[in-house]
């Protein structure tokens, strides 16, 4: 119990960040004065999110993607996601003053009977119909079929999100579509490889949030 800190709650997250910046070039050989300040803000916020350095190493940033999201935010465009437990850990405190909302149809009553009818998961039936012109920031961190999904609807034209957030965990798919995310020329932000997952879809929008 001796190693144990005593910190008061306001103050644990300021202790976690000192934290990471503190071992963040030991952890992964980069110097952090040499990282955009904005991709730094969002690497370690997931970093904290995670407790995994590794992802200064894997998350792929567009040139364009950090403004291109602040201007969704900060226009008042909403947030799709493709699970409900992305829309209860992206943060409405600081999303409300914009307007935005933050949508999930995943678990909508027409959306499992739609994907049987087309043959697909409800994930990426769900991003289909809740993705709309509003619709600013699509935030994937589970289903690699949504965001396989999104890439498509883009290329042919039918959406126009101003950012995608492409970071699916899992064996099945999900490094595959980030590598193909990685490729596309719109605003991304990805993560290379298997790790990924919601806490880190959701860590990246709390962070624009928070630059916004």
């Amino acid at each position: 119990m001796e190693r144990i800190l005593k910190i008061v709650p306001q103050k644990i997250e300021a202790e976690s960040f000192r934290i990471i910046e503190e071992e963040f070039e030991e952890q992964t050989g980069i110097k952090p004065g040499t990282l955009d300040p904005s991709q730094f803000a969002i690497i370690r916020r997931v970093i904290h999110a995670t407790g995994d350095f590794s992802f200064a190493a894997t998350l792929r940033f567009h040139p364009h993607a950090i403004e291109a999201g602040l201007a969704a935010i900060r226009s008042g465009k909403s947030i799709l996601t493709d699970v409900n437990m992305a829309t209860a850990g992206i943060s409405r405190f600081l999303l409300d003053p914009y307007g935005g909302k933050i949508i999930c149809r995943v678990a909508d009553s027409d959306i499992a009977a739609l994907a049987r009818t087309k043959g697909q998961t409800r994930s990426e039936t769900a991003i289909e119909e809740g993705i709309t012109e509003k619709v600013g920031i699509v935030a994937i961190g589970n289903a690699p079929t949504a965001l396989l999904a999104v890439i498509k609807l883009i290329q042919e034209g039918r959406v126009h999100p101003d950012l995608v957030i492409g970071v699916p965990v899992g064996f099945v798919n999900a490094e595959e579509s980030k590598d193909i995310l990685y490729e596309q020329d719109f605003p991304y932000i990805t993560s290379l490889g298997r790790k990924g997952g919601t806490t880190v879809s959701v860590a990246i929008v709390n962070a624009l949030l928070r630059l916004a």
